[in-house]
């Protein structure tokens, strides 16, 4: 199953001029590279119904561009997302410490206000939103950052165990059973082609138990991740000097190393190893991907690209919601109807993703010329000021 998702990220209170440009960049790239998974599923005949009318939860075809968008993207900047995140409560709370204030405090206002932008995001707009489960995590560890370094560390690997067990046990019963084939529903499918945006509404609404299911499977990989997130900040890994390239340079070595051959070789088995690939497989090679973004930003100069990317990642809880407004508009019956006339075509595929990622890092780079922040962060400092 799908989110959309994520480096969606908790609105910093550091000013710009005090930003680290990595994590921005970071943060772009998550973006896109959570679209070039959900771009499938707004291009799919099932649209979002897609990952659960599909015996693993996949998505992607069996075309060369299919195959190498999911060896690439899927699960990977989902991780990413969930990384960034936790790196961004580290910094919050470093920031209350400095200001001698208590916490949580007030940070559960914006746990609780991020949680109601997810609920609005997923009635209204995408089914597999991300937002809603990042904020009820944000919550548990808020408050055990807190707590010694070492029951910090026994919680993250106590959910680390929990997540691979429960994994081994989707994947013991997907491989153990009689298997299932791709299902197709046409009451589904015309729903997407040809329904009402309303329509839509109310079908997530109908199914959201369903619908809400990745979060709550997955809510241990959220707790690791997020934890990580802040062992990663507090350790120097998005810094600027030796310690942050040296921890970089590792991370890459050693999650493409390792990642990327067993990812290949999950892809490379029954389908019922997808769960395997997405939440175990996957983070791995997303630790690899932080270290080579993190080498390329050391190593190129910085331009127009970059800024871009850097533009993005401070305007990423916006460019994650109008990314898929735009995929709903374009794919959807209600809008143009693309997904439906193109019939999932892998080149369609490649378009959208192409195409609104384009307008995501020119539109972002545009805006930031005249404001400070994105319009969604906007609206999350207005109401929590």
């Amino acid at each position: 199953m799908h989110t959309s998702t994520a480096a969606v990220q908790t609105a910093e209170t550091k000013p710009a001029s005090k930003r680290m440009p990595l994590l921005d960049v970071l943060r772009g790239v998550a973006i896109l590279g959570t679209l070039g998974t959900n771009i499938w599923i707004f291009a799919s005949p099932a649209g979002e119904a897609g990952p659960l009318l599909s015996s693993s939860g996949a998505t992607t075809d069996d075309s060369f561009v299919g195959a190498l968008f999911e060896l690439l993207t899927n699960g990977k900047f989902l991780s990413m997302l969930t990384v960034l995140f936790g790196v961004g409560l580290a910094i919050q709370f470093r920031s209350a410490e400095k200001r001698g204030n208590r916490w949580p405090g007030r940070y559960h206002w914006r746990a609780l206000f991020l949680f109601a932008e997810g609920t609005v995001h997923f009635v209204l707009v995408f089914a597999w939103d991300v937002l809603m489960g990042y904020a009820v995590t944000a919550i548990l560890v808020a408050w055990m950052l807190r707590r010694s370094q070492r029951a910090q560390s026994a919680v993250m690997w106590t959910a680390l165990g929990l997540h691979l067990v429960i994994m081994g046990l989707i994947t013991a019963a997907l491989t153990a059973g009689p298997g299932l084939e791709q299902q197709s529903d046409p009451e589904v499918e015309a729903l997407y082609a040809s329904g009402t945006w309303w329509e839509q509404v109310q079908f997530r609404i109908d199914n959201a138990l369903a619908f809400r299911i990745e979060p709550v499977v997955t809510f241990p990989l959220l707790v690791f991740l997020f934890m990580l997130g802040v062992k990663l900040f507090r350790a120097g890994a998005f810094g600027g000097d030796q310690t942050g390239s040296r921890i970089r340079r590792r991370l890459l070595v050693w999650g493409l190393g390792i990642g990327v051959p067993l990812n290949i070789a999950v892809m490379a088995g029954p389908d019922g190893l997808f769960f395997l690939e997405r939440y175990v497989a996957a983070p791995v090679v997303m630790l690899g991907y932080i270290g080579l973004v993190g080498f390329i930003v050391e190593k190129v100069r910085r331009g127009t690209v970059m800024g871009a990317f850097e533009s993005l990642g401070r305007t990423a809880l916006s460019g994650y919601i109008l990314q898929n407004v735009l995929a709903s508009a374009l794919c959807y019956g209600w809008g143009l109807g693309l997904a439906a006339r193109f019939d999932h075509s892998p080149w369609l595929v490649l378009a959208l993703w192409s195409g609104i990622s384009a307008v995501l890092l020119v539109g972002s780079s545009l805006w930031l010329r005249r404001f400070t922040t994105g319009p969604a962060e906007m609206l999350q400092k207005a109401v929590l000021k």
